[in-house]
């Protein structure tokens, strides 16, 4: 896939979804039957969504240069690349193919974007917040959206970028709590939030 930037050079891939490629065991086989109209769109959302993620720590990993940001990136990077490859297996249009960081063609997910840079860019405590935020956001989404598909290759996949996201929202957590900082959570319930806040690391697999 073009790229327009590249990562940090500390950036890791430590977020606990795994890895995937196109000969994976489970893309053997084609797609036995077409996606319906509302699959398709989550996909193209996730991939956007999870784009929003890498611009954003990136931009805050130049300001602050705080270890999550840095690393946290390179995950955001890898959560792309796997839906891509979703993307490319049902035909679909890649929604960021060759844009810059920072450039979206969605208007909502560009306001999404400048809205969490200008946050971020505010202190290292609200950039922490940012990232909380993301993270939730993203859990989320997948849960919503892996609701509303029966198809196992792509349940797969969105069960690996939840479970990389809930670990990057406690990586996020540990970094708030040494900050001081305070973050009430607003797409998931405070409930959800602090199981997974406080919950331990999950490995890759």
């Amino acid at each position: 896939m073009p790229l327009a930037l590249q990562t940090s050079p500390s950036a890791r891939h430590h977020c606990g979804c795994g890895s995937l490629y196109r000969d994976d065991p489970a893309f053997a086989a084609p797609p036995v039957e077409a996606l319906t109209s509302e699959e398709a769109a989550n996909l193209s959302t996730m991939r956007e969504e999870e784009k929003v993620a890498r611009d954003v720590y990136l931009r805050l990993f130049d300001r602050w240069g705080l270890r999550p940001f840095g690393n946290i990136s390179g995950s955001e990077q890898t959560h792309m690349d796997m839906l891509l490859i979703l993307l490319d297996r049902y035909g679909l249009p890649d929604p960021v193919r060759r844009l810059d960081a920072g450039v979206f063609q969605s208007p909502t997910m560009q306001k999404l974007h400048d809205t969490l840079v200008a946050r971020g860019l505010q202190s290292e405590s609200e950039a922490i917040c940012v990232g909380l935020l993301i993270e939730e956001l993203d859990i989320a989404d997948l849960q919503h959206a892996a609701q509303h598909t029966n198809k196992p290759d792509i349940l797969m996949v969105f069960a690996r970028l939840e479970r990389g996201s809930r670990n990057h929202l406690r990586a996020f957590h540990r970094w708030m709590r040494g900050l001081g900082a305070h973050y009430v959570p607003i797409h998931l319930s405070q409930a959800a939030f602090s199981a997974i806040a406080h919950s331990g690391h999950e490995p890759c697999g």
